[in-house]
Formats: structure tokens, sequence, C-alpha cells
């Protein structure tokens, strides 16, 4: 360790030690503004045999005990570091010289899982139904789930699970060890929004290491640290994952990449559903693209997709059965009393082409009961008649007139829809009409 390393680390011991406790919170907000201090600190944890190992241990305790957010976040970002150490002194057999760093992870554990009453936490999850929004999906867009999640929110049926109440520990043991070290990097996770650049890749490292000491991946990984295998729980592996999927969305691609890959060659040596699952997941939906584009110096987040509060297919699509059950009616183009239908040319049922009928905008002058006069090719005009080409009587009672109108219409109406339907089923040769 440098000479100025070692005078930062000091100048930091002395500085707390002598602060009055109405300047605890403005101490807290300009430790960020001090550079040099937390490379300075990383190396005093890394080096066991250090002589302000205790002292730094003792002070970042203090820190987390004065109940300042701030400092609480300034001593949980090296918490993989410590982890580490505590594993490496562990799997090597030398407990003398983790003494301290025993003592500030189990002084912290004993903080967390009591109130300020000091009474025991009893920490509730509840799981998250399918039946209720939330940011990574909305029940509409899955579809009807009645008789499924739907109905079990409904009688109040949401699985709630908990953690605690959490036995306080005095000293590590063989047994307690990860239930210790899992509950610490819950309460790590908890934090990962404040956490510096720096912390996650250290939780990257802690995860690789921890994953691949003394497996054929150690030499893959060119790691030459300690070659003795560690024995971890599911339960940790899984919020090692958690630290993980945050890292890579956050600018540690390839760090997190390397430790997501590590901790599920661990969880498939030793079979561990829980670990698999959860890692698996995140692989499949991470996308390198949108990864690698992150700002490491901007807003630290979690990608996710949130479904469209729109329903991206259109309800009133227009289908083959939409289609035979829609009531044929009348569209005015101008006027309410006016309507146009025109049917393309080429189009044809059963060989016999279909005439182009106009009803309104057409040449010729208007009786006056209502029907216009068709020019002929020979110059002359003669009444329309039947749209299929029958001829119909025009009736000079308006009331004829019109019911006669009425029931052209009604055949020209099941002429088309027969038609359609026909084009449909696939007896009718292509064509296409337009209303």
């Amino acid at each position: 360790m440098l000479a100025m390393d070692q005078g930062v680390v000091e100048d930091w011991l002395s500085e707390f030690k002598t602060l009055p406790d109405s300047a605890v919170f403005s101490y807290a907000t300009s430790l960020k503004d001090k550079g040099a201090l937390v490379p300075a600190l990383y190396k005093v944890i890394r080096e066991n045999y250090s002589d302000l190992l205790e002292p730094v241990c003792h002070q970042l305790f203090e820190f987390y005990r004065s109940g300042e957010p701030q400092l609480q976040r300034f001593t949980l970002q090296f918490l993989p570091e410590l982890l580490w150490s505590l594993l490496s002194v562990s799997a090597a057999r030398d407990p003398h010289t983790s003494g301290c760093i025993e003592a500030l992870l189990l002084g912290i554990y004993n903080l967390e899982i009591v109130d300020k009453d000091g009474q025991s936490k009893v920490l509730s999850f509840t799981v998250p139904s399918l039946s209720k929004p939330s940011v990574y999906h909305e029940p509409s867009a899955i579809g009807s789930m009645a008789l499924t999640e739907g109905a079990l929110a409904t009688h109040g049926l949401s699985r709630v699970v908990y953690s605690g109440p959490h036995l306080q520990r005095e000293t590590f043991t063989a047994q307690n060890r990860f239930e210790v070290l899992t509950f610490l990097l819950l309460c790590y996770n908890a934090a990962l929004s404040y956490m510096t650049a720096t912390s996650l890749q250290s939780l990257c490292q802690l995860s690789s290491r921890v994953c691949i000491c003394g497996y054929p991946r150690q030499q893959m990984r060119r790691y030459k640290g300690i070659s003795t295998r560690l024995t971890v729980t599911s339960e940790f592996l899984v919020q090692l994952i958690t630290g993980i999927h945050y890292a890579l969305c956050n600018g540690e691609v390839e760090l997190g990449s390397k430790a997501l890959d590590d901790v599920l060659y661990r969880a498939q040596l030793e079979l561990f559903p829980e670990a698999l699952l959860v890692g698996n997941a995140i692989k499949s939906s991470l996308h390198s693209a949108a990864l690698k584009s992150n700002n490491k110096e901007g807003a630290r987040s979690i990608q996710v997709e949130i479904t469209p509060t729109s329903s991206r297919i259109s309800r009133n699509a227009v289908t083959s059965l939409s289609i035979r059950g829609h009531r044929w009616k009348r569209h005015a183009s101008h006027t309410p009393e006016s309507q146009e239908v025109s049917v393309d040319s080429e189009a044809a049922l059963g060989g016999v082409a279909i005439p182009e009928i106009s009803v309104t905008g057409v040449s010729g002058e208007r009786m006056p009961n209502g029907d216009s006069l068709r020019p002929r090719t020979d110059g002359r005009t003669q009444p329309d008649g039947d749209m299929l080409g029958n001829t119909s009587e025009v009736s000079l009672d308006p009331r004829g007139h019109e019911s006669g109108m009425r029931g052209q219409e009604v055949r020209r109406q099941k002429s088309v829809r027969r038609m359609v339907e026909n084009e449909g089923s696939g007896s009718a040769s292509t064509g296409r009409s337009q209303y």
C-alpha cells in the first residue's frame, strides 16, 4: 500500500472521531467528493494483514450504526469485497486475520434484523399476480383470467412470503455463515441504485470467484487465487444474480455477463433449481445492443418493456366471420338521402360480371317519381330498372314507389351479401367490393 493512500485513510479515521453530531449530515454529503478515499479503502480491505484493517472496519461499523442513510450506503458499497475477504480467509483456514471483518458483518446483520425498538423484523414479500398490473405486464394484454388468477385475487388469496424473524448471531459457524451472508446481500440489493460502479464491479468479481474456485472453469478464467471449492447455497446464488442483473443493465456488460455465466455454471453443477430458473430467465431477456448503449454516468435503472395501454390488435379487425355476421346498412356519402355504391368491373360471380350500380350521381334527368333517366346507346333515355337487370314497374303512387324502392334495396343487399359470402368461402373468383 502506498504511503499516499495510507495518509488518506488515516486522515479519514481521525476527522470522524472529532466530528460533532450536528455535522454528521454535512460530513456524509461531502464523502462523495473525496475521490481518493474509496480506492484507498479497497486496498486496505484486500490486504488482510494491513494494520489499518481493524480501525477501518470499526469506523465503517460506526457509520452504519449512526443511522444516517448516506453513511450506511457508504459502508454497504464495500460489502462484496468484505464478503470475498471473509470467504477466502475461511477457505484458507486462517481465521485470525478476518476477526475484524467478521465483527463488522455480524454487527451490520444484528442491526438489520431488529427495528428501532429492538424487536425482531419480519419481512414480507407479496408474490406478483398476473391478474394485477405491474411494471412488467398488464392483465388486459394477457387475456381473460376469470377462472385462474382473477378468482384468487377476488377472494384475497394473494400469496405472501415472510422472511424472519432472524436470530442474532455472535459468531460465524459452518451452519449459519451463508444464512448471514445471504441476508447481508439482501440488504445490499435493496440499495443497489445507490451503489457506485466500483462496487458493482466488485460484486461481479465476487460472484465469479465464489462459483469457479476449485472447478475446471477457474483455469479458463485464469484466476490464480485460492483453489479451494467454496460451499454455496441456492438462496445465496439468487441474491448474487439479482445484483448481477442490475450491473448488466447499468454499464457492466462484460463483467456482468461473465459473472452470470459462472453462477449458472455452478448452479448446474449443484442442481439448484431456484438459481437456474432466475438466471436463465434473466439471460434470455437480455438485449446486448440495448445494454451496451447504456451510459454508466446516467440514471441507474433496470430496463423493462411495458405493455402499452392501447390494444395492439384492433377490435374492429375485419375477418370472414365479421363479414358474414355484419348487417349491411346504407352509408351516406354526401347527403342523408343519397348513397353511392360501386363495384369493380372486374369482379365476377359465377362467371357473370357484376354491373356497376349508381344510386346517386347518375347521368340523366330525374323523373317526378324519383327515378332517373339513364341514357341509352341510341340517344334515348329509359328509367332505371331493377339492379339485377329485371325491369320493375313504376308506380305513380308515392307510397307504392317507396315500397318498390325498399324492395329493390333489400334485393340488392341480399345479392351483394351472397356474393361476399361466396367469395369468402372460395366459390367465387377474386373480386373486391367497395361501399
